[in-house]
């Protein structure tokens, strides 16, 4: 019902052209992945890493829970932060998602 010739492919079969060849994707695909995913996830990660060790006092900061509130102590694996006025509360420094920059202070003529 269905007949169509059979063609055998050139070369010899099982050579290493063959092998090459089956290979060759997923050689390109390592340096795919480095480049779009793997550098710049660790980018991120460095950048966070370096935000996180410069918190300082009075720095506002958000929290991975969404709270926002002012630093008020740093110490080498916490943060004391005033969430409303007399409300502190410790948070881990690795749950700080943002660290906002201090407001400069504005002129009185502005």
């Amino acid at each position: 019902m269905f007949s169509f010739p059979a063609y055998a492919q050139a070369g010899a079969p099982g050579g290493a052209g063959g092998i090459l060849s089956a290979i060759m994707p997923l050689l390109l695909i390592i340096p795919i992945f480095y480049f779009l995913l793997i550098r710049p996830q660790q980018k991120r990660m460095k950048a966070h890493r370096d935000m996180i060790e410069a918190v300082q006092r009075n720095d506002t900061v958000v929290t991975a829970g969404g709270l926002v509130g002012k630093v008020k102590k740093v110490t080498e694996t916490e943060v004391e932060v005033e969430i409303a006025a007399g409300t502190t509360v410790q948070v881990v420094k690795g749950t700080l998602s943002e660290v906002r920059p201090r407001a400069k202070a504005a002129a009185a003529n502005d």
